[in-house]
């Protein structure tokens, strides 16, 4: 490969069955040639996914606090300890939750929260296990950087902490955190949790049997080779455990946040859609590839199925953290998810959070 390889070489490569390099990845994101991009992606994902079938989840985000004492500077979800805000909601008020999300027909659980400063394993233990006692649910809970943090604050080992939430009924673990992996910029908007924390709460994770999610963040400011940095992290994570199920990115929302007010420009659809199509590309060791309807629109969303996208995600039912910066749409109905999926050339498929079809329960549109 040349420094200036044809970005359609580029392309012509990876359709071959060649590994997208670091700089063929920066290339690809750097090229205005978005159809291009998206197309080739496109065919990877039909490659992978036959059939022109798009899955789907029916679950819930339960943040069982806001109290944190990370003060992310792009987070506005985060109520500092003694706030008059600030929350740890009861287990009945979480058991009421999760009978709403099973009436509609809901699988999972993805629980996540600030740092707490005050709650230890025990907590999270005696949460994990009086929900099992209740429910035959998949719980997704607690992000490497929550992780991270009740290690520290129990002072145990963070594999201490995987094995303790494991045994007490944890299931498998959602990527929050993740952001940029470039410590640079996790300095610059105020994440604490390092990168080498992150990944390695996540290989602990994969190593201990639990599968997890992979998440990206992009409008931080970070360069394009900032960008194919942080995949590269992740494959090569992917490479040595196998333990991710899913790769999902967003764009920062800045409103009502601290870094927002400093005048922030937001990434645009063009740099989203051309991030979900090099992860396609690029992340050829993780099979599934999930666009974000809430932070990107469903219309958006839908688009970026044709960008190598073979997920549309959850209905959410509800949803804290990215809303808190000024998102308007929480919630999408069963109905209207199959809806899009349908409108996008796609048959839609309910799934659970390991990525099984959900069987017996296929509705029809109307």
């Amino acid at each position: 490969m040349t420094a200036n390889e044809p970005v359609q070489s580029i392309l012509d490569r990876v359709l071959q069955g060649d590994r997208l390099s670091f700089d063929q990845a920066v290339s690809l994101l750097a090229s205005p040639d978005l159809v291009a991009v998206g197309t080739a992606a496109d065919e990877i994902r039909a490659r992978k996914h036959p059939g022109e079938q798009v899955t789907y989840i029916i679950d819930r985000n339960v943040n069982y606090t806001n109290v944190c004492i990370a003060y992310c500077d792009f987070c506005a979800f985060y109520r500092e300890p003694g706030h008059e805000e600030g929350y740890v909601l009861p287990h009945e008020e979480i058991f009421k939750k999760i009978d709403e999300t099973i009436a509609k027909g809901g699988t999972g659980i993805l629980m996540q929260g600030g740092l707490h400063p005050y709650l230890k394993i025990d907590y999270y233990e005696d949460l994990l296990r009086a929900i099992k006692q209740r429910y035959s649910i998949h719980l997704h809970c607690f992000s490497p950087t929550e992780i991270v943090h009740i290690a520290k604050v129990s002072k145990l080992t963070v594999r201490e902490v995987t094995r303790r939430l494991k045994s007490a009924g944890l299931d498998s673990i959602p990527g929050g955190g993740g952001e940029i992996l470039v410590d640079e910029i996790r300095q610059k908007i105020g994440r604490r949790c390092t990168s080498e924390e992150w990944l390695g709460a996540m290989k602990t994770a994969h190593e201990e049997g639990l599968r997890t999610t992979a998440t990206m963040v992009i409008g931080f400011g970070e360069s394009l080779e900032d960008r194919v940095r942080h995949l590269e992290r992740v494959r090569e994570l992917q490479d040595e455990t196998g333990g991710f199920t899913a790769f999902i990115s967003w764009t920062y929302q800045p409103e009502h946040t601290d870094l927002g007010k400093e005048g922030w420009i937001e990434a645009t659809a063009t740099e989203y859609l051309k991030l979900v199509a090099v992860s396609r590309l690029y992340l050829d060791n993780i099979d599934n590839i999930q666009v974000s309807w809430l932070t990107q629109g469903l219309k958006l969303a839908q688009v970026a199925l044709r960008f190598g996208g073979n997920d549309f995600g959850s209905t959410i039912i509800e949803e804290n953290v990215v809303t808190a910066a000024g998102l308007t749409q929480q919630y999408a109905s069963e109905e209207e998810i199959r809806r899009q999926i349908v409108d996008a050339g796609f048959t839609p498929i309910q799934r659970d959070t390991l990525y099984r079809p959900v069987l017996g329960r296929q509705p029809a549109l109307a």
